[in-house]
């Protein structure tokens, strides 16, 4: 199989970054790329939960989001206690590991598309509702007693967030307009997609190799905790959705799901609630590392591990 192009991509623009070359992507049109995505993202998930019984989805979605918040409890007293960081570092870089990267997803959906493999279109619900409880109980770690949690900036900060209001804004859309409703737009958000996924992953190469450098203080646990996590939490998803009765797909994105970290909605988030907390650890480490490692060599782990489980349970 060839490699997927969307993740040559990033490298091309990992390597230009570590080469300090003068490759810039303009600011406006990174923003609206990012702005592209979300919404498509959220509608494609919209138009498939039309077509599905939404009292079906309860029960995996509470078991898929209950187990998503326990990632951030176990990362907590790993990072503080055998990591040594500060209390306020290490709620933050649990919420950062407990919440979800949506770009780490679109891209385990074009490997997906790639193989041929099908997966469950409802997977972008799973993916807006994992995407602020770890950030919750990341600022109840940090805040635990203190007096001031700050808890109502916090929430507004999630829930009025741009991911939050374009994936949940998309999906309504999606779910209200159904399939036939959005057929003009299929050229614009569907048909375009993946092209577009590919110029973005070109400006995350760039920054990621301008993050890097921020892990040189972070020291070699936090290096090895920014690839063992998320195979820890990709084995946990696989299994989580295996035992669910996903797909294979199904399975192999929801372990992507859990083993992504967020550089978008958690250093938002963080900054507001842990202002004391050092961003340059947790976004070194998400950015830096994790993202790399996942578009490079998890995403294909986590599907070999679906693959193999689906014969087994």
């Amino acid at each position: 199989m060839p490699f997927e192009p969307v993740i040559l991509f990033f490298l091309l623009g990992l390597l230009a970054g570590l080469a300090r070359s003068d490759l810039k992507i303009p600011a406006v049109l990174y923003e609206s790329l990012s702005i592209f995505l979300l919404l498509a993202i959220g509608l494609k998930g919209g138009v498939e939960l039309a077509r599905q019984s939404l009292a079906e989805l309860l029960l995996p979605a509470l078991v898929i989001v209950g187990i998503g918040a326990v990632l951030p409890l176990i990362a907590f007293p790993v990072l503080q206690r055998l990591g040594k960081l500060s209390r306020a570092d290490a709620a933050s870089v649990a919420a950062h590991y407990g919440s979800v990267s949506v770009v780490t997803f679109a891209v385990g959906a074009a490997y997906l598309a790639n193989l041929g493999q099908e997966y469950e279109g409802y997977m972008v619900v799973f993916l807006v509702l994992l995407e602020f409880p770890a950030l919750m109980i990341g600022v109840w770690l940090a805040r635990r007693g203190q007096g001031e949690a700050k808890l109502g900036k916090v929430l507004h900060e999630v829930f009025a967030g741009k991911s939050i209001v374009l994936l949940v804004g998309g999906l309504l859309i999606g779910w209200l307009a159904g399939a036939d409703g959005l057929k003009p737009l299929d050229k614009v958000f569907f048909d375009l997609f993946k092209g577009l996924l590919a110029i973005f992953l070109l400006e995350m190469g760039l920054v990621a190799a301008s993050r890097i450098g921020d892990l040189r203080r972070a020291g070699a646990f936090l290096l090895g905790f920014a690839v063992v996590m998320p195979l820890f939490a990709g084995t946990l998803g696989a299994l989580t959705a295996s035992l669910l009765g996903l797909s294979v797909g199904g399975a192999a994105l929801l372990a992507t799901l859990y083993a992504s970290a967020s550089y978008i909605a958690a250093p938002a988030a963080m900054r507001i609630a842990v202002p004391e907390a050092n961003p340059a650890l947790s976004i070194g480490a998400a950015l830096g590392i994790t993202f790399p490692f996942n578009l490079v060599i998890g995403i294909p782990a986590y599907y070999w591990l679906a693959s193999q489980l689906q014969g087994v349970l």
